[in-house]
């Protein structure tokens, strides 16, 4: 076993940049420090080992961030993103100069509708429902350079997360953070003055980004589209991707396996349609006003065939789908720009949400 397992790690070296090897590697080893036998969850050497980053009211790359809470009774918090023109520079030094930047910020919840149009894209972070959170130091990085991508504003949303809160509440908070952005004039843009949103997320996030816009189909909310990374779906039977990549690189099916069971309701299985949305307890999407669909799926990734299946059956129902299947890249390939498969996803990414604005 202990050669089986070198041979592994070192297939994936081959083709994973040593920094990202290096990233991935890491988490897996604490994510593995964390998940109990017995479906519980060490939360607080998960939160001292999260490495996490603070809001910026002082812009990084002309790039100005800061949190607020949208439900109090929950202790529901997004982190807000937004492009400005400048990084602070002539704001002055210590209280004054921090109150200079912080200023436009606070007035930006209470700001007017905007006559230029301008994406606003709901993310959801990954981490099996169960890890990081809207402050998490690679997350942060990712949402900052969506609104470079964009020149919108994100919305990261620090869903609660499982074994603690286990299925419906991600998605619950999810759907409470696309109320809550339809109720802020500041998010509206146009002629129209609409709220133009985008849902995204990877690994949970993807499903979340999914549910949601179910949900919103069902309500008659206009969503402009889905961006979906690496989007975590499974089911019982095990496809030909599981049992060929378990182990392979990082993921293993076991890992998979206790993370639905984490999140699903106690009596439920992997064909619950949370996991398995067009599985044999799933819905049907046909004639439903579902939003156009990125999906962006990683080869290398053990649950790309269910992430194929996926886009396959929003095809199905006749929906609109855009497939970006990169057959060498491995999960969290989209952390780091440090590959090709970075880059052109950055790219399909961008025009997608200048074309479905």
């Amino acid at each position: 076993m202990a050669g089986s397992d070198e041979v592994n790690r070192n297939e994936c070296k081959t083709v994973v940049p040593l920094n990202t090897w290096v990233l991935i590697s890491n988490f897996k080893v604490s994510y593995n420090m964390l998940r109990r036998p017995d479906g519980t969850f060490d939360r607080g050497l998960a939160e001292f080992l999260d490495r996490r980053v603070p809001p910026n009211a002082r812009p990084v790359e002309c790039v100005s961030s800061f949190d607020h809470v949208i439900d109090s009774s929950v202790g529901l918090e997004v982190r807000i993103y937004r492009a400005v023109a400048n990084n602070g520079a002539g704001a002055g030094a210590g209280a004054e100069g921090a109150a200079a930047v912080t200023l436009p910020i606070l007035d930006f919840l209470t700001g007017a509708p905007s006559p230029d149009p301008f994406p606003v894209i709901l993310f959801f972070h990954g981490g099996s429902f169960a890890h990081s959170s809207s402050s998490t130091a690679i997350y942060d990085h990712l949402c900052r350079r969506f609104v470079k991508l964009s020149k919108g504003v994100v919305v990261s949303v620090n869903y609660r997360r499982a074994p603690e809160h286990r299925y419906p509440c991600a998605y619950d908070d999810g759907w409470t953070a696309l109320k809550w952005a339809l109720s802020q004039p500041c998010l509206r843009s146009g002629e129209d003055s609409r709220l133009r949103v985008f849902l995204s997320g990877d690994s949970s996030g993807g499903n979340i980004a999914h549910h949601v816009a179910v949900r919103a189909a069902d309500e008659g909310i206009k969503i402009c589209g889905n961006i979906l990374l690496n989007a975590m779906f499974g089911g019982r039977e095990r496809t030909d991707s599981e049992q060929r990549l378990d182990g392979k690189y990082f993921v293993t099916l076991q890992d998979r396996d206790w993370y639905w069971k984490a999140y699903l309701p106690e009596d439920a299985d992997r064909d619950h349609p949370a996991c398995n949305p067009f599985g044999p307890n799933g819905r049907r999407l046909k004639g439903l006003p579902f939003t156009k669909s990125l999906i962006i799926v990683s080869g290398l990734d053990l649950t790309c065939d269910r992430q194929l299946a996926y886009a396959e059956g929003l095809r199905e129902d006749d929906l609109d789908v855009k497939l970006v299947y990169r057959e060498k890249a491995t999960v969290g390939f989209y952390l780091l720009p440090n590959t090709d498969h970075y880059h052109e996803v950055m790219e399909e990414i961008s025009d997608f949400l200048k074309a479905n604005l």
